[in-house]
């Protein structure tokens, strides 16, 4: 039997980021250690189609540091076979504890490589049995050649990637290069109207740009900034005409938003509060009540205001971190998803709305 070339753990630790960049759904599930052990594991006993062989989710558990650094073919497939045996003795060495096969199954399998056809489920054989049913596709093995390096490695996980991943996923991993990749010159941002602004450069730089050039032709009709701020309360643009045409007084406090649009496509014109959230600072229900009191003043009705936390990804920390202080009745919304939006409706008693009117 003809065994794949075996990477070390740490070659696959390196190259499953690559495959799975910033941006990819789910991006831990293929990136985490059990992802990386179940990866070594497969190649390690030669559980790559077309080679018939298929991988037992305890072959992962039942691995060790000292059994992965014998490296030869006589070596594998001695423990291939023994590992499957009942000859197997338990060892307080191995990598997983005797009831983490599921762990190994769901977290390392099913939730990650499975999802994207880089590893294949024989077909007629239960989640339950005895016998092997995971093999990793020989397109996918191919990546973790460690004689592919360079240009042709690149090449590789751009063709794997765009034959595996959504056409949102990848829409989701240019995004977020994008974001990460900004120069040092800052950035140039579309206004709108056609004028043009020039931001510094950083992470908050790239949500602030997409918010006016992508959020604002999706979601509003007829879209003006009012107001637009970086960090450190550095004021790019304020348009006090503007604000006094639609009736709006903007206090010069630091209550202000990062970014305050108007949209003057309805019958009555709809104020927008924008956070741009890149580590902290979403609209809480404190920062809602104080940007409400400023509209209110203006006699703008409620109904006539919104307000939009802005991230970079859902998957990052930044959310993650800001959803316990996220006020009701305000939007979330991700660079990496433009064509969507989140929104955490209030309800209260007797004001409930059953899901088939929200779904409407």
């Amino acid at each position: 039997m003809s065994l794949p070339p075996l990477p070390t753990l740490d070659l696959i630790r390196e190259r499953l980021p690559l495959i799975y960049k910033e941006g990819t759904p789910h991006r831990n599930y293929y990136t985490r250690e059990i992802a990386v052990r179940t990866a070594f594991v497969l190649l390690y006993v030669g559980a790559v189609e077309p080679s018939g062989t298929y991988l037992r989710p305890d072959q992962v558990r039942r691995m060790t540091d000292k059994q992965s650094e014998l490296s030869s073919d006589e070596d594998r497939l001695h423990w291939s076979q023994l590992s499957i045996s009942r000859k197997f003795v338990e060892s307080p060495e191995q990598w997983y504890a005797v009831n983490t096969r599921e762990s190994v199954r769901d977290e390392g399998l099913r939730d990650a490589f499975v999802r994207t056809g880089a590893v294949i489920i024989k077909p007629g054989v239960a989640t339950t049995s005895s016998k092997g049913r995971y093999a990793m596709t020989k397109a996918f093995a191919a990546l973790f050649d460690p004689s592919l390096v360079g240009e042709a490695l690149e090449q590789a996980i751009t063709q794997w990637q765009a034959s595996h991943l959504s056409a949102g996923a990848l829409a989701r991993i240019q995004i977020v290069s994008k974001g990460a990749a900004i120069g040092a010159d800052g950035l140039m941002i579309t206004y709108p109207n056609g004028e043009t602004r020039k931001l510094s450069t950083g992470p908050s730089s790239f949500i602030t740009k997409a918010v006016i050039e992508e959020f604002a032709k999706r979601f509003l009709t007829h879209p003006a900034v009012i107001f637009l701020s970086e960090s450190g309360n550095k004021v790019v643009s304020r348009d006090d005409a503007l604000a006094k045409s639609i009736g709006l007084n903007i206090p010069a406090d630091r209550f202000l938003p990062d970014i305050l649009l108007v949209d003057l496509g309805p019958t009555e014109p709809l104020v927008i509060f924008i956070e741009v959230i890149h580590t902290d600072g979403p609209i809480s229900p404190t920062r809602q009540e104080a940007f409400l009191q400023i509209t209110r003043a203006a006699n703008f009705k409620d109904e006539q205001v919104a307000f939009v936390n802005a991230f970079m990804d859902r998957t990052k920390p930044a959310f993650k971190k800001s959803v316990p202080d996220l006020a009701w009745q305000s939007f979330a919304w991700f660079v990496a998803e433009p064509d969507q939006i989140m929104f955490l409706k209030a309800g209260g008693h007797g004001q409930t709305s059953k899901l088939w009117e929200l779904i409407a």
